[in-house]
């Protein structure tokens, strides 16, 4: 009987799947995509179809120049500390958090107060259209809007 129990025991050892240890994930940060000591560079993180999302960093005392933008855009600020100004007379502070929509076609700039990180997201807005949709109701073809 010992002789069983032992074989048992050895077999269903034998058949255990080790545990894989899994390595922790890696915490991501916007400034590990911004490797270069210079004032301002970016970091495309994607680009989906027509839109694009931009990782932006700007250095303590430095400025992002004087600039247009050709589609609607969101400045979304994620640390440290900047002014957005632009030609409309618009000037608006920024910290983490806090966001400025961007319009096309109007100069605009960001002067940074300490090194800070944004999100860049650049949309193409398009036309709203209205779909029609043509179904048969009491043996009549009806045009319904979706």
């Amino acid at each position: 009987m010992k002789k069983i129990i032992l074989l048992l025991t050895v077999l269903s050892l034998a058949g255990c799947k080790s545990a894989s240890v899994q390595q922790p994930i890696k915490t991501m940060n916007l400034k590990d995509l911004h490797t270069e000591k210079i004032d301002v560079q970016t970091a495309l993180l994607f680009a989906p179809s027509e839109n694009k999302v931009v990782s932006l960093q700007i250095a303590k005392g430095k400025q992002l120049a004087e600039h247009i933008t050709k589609v609607p855009a969101l400045l979304v600020c994620v640390s440290g500390s900047a002014s957005y100004g632009d030609e409309s007379g618009r000037k608006m502070s920024l910290k983490s958090g806090d966001y400025v929509k961007i319009e096309p076609n109007v100069k605009h700039w960001v002067d940074a107060f300490e090194e800070s990180n944004f999100l860049l997201i650049k949309y193409k807005s398009k036309p709203h259209r209205n779909i029609v949709k043509k179904i048969w109701i009491a043996n009549s073809l009806v045009n319904i809007a979706i």
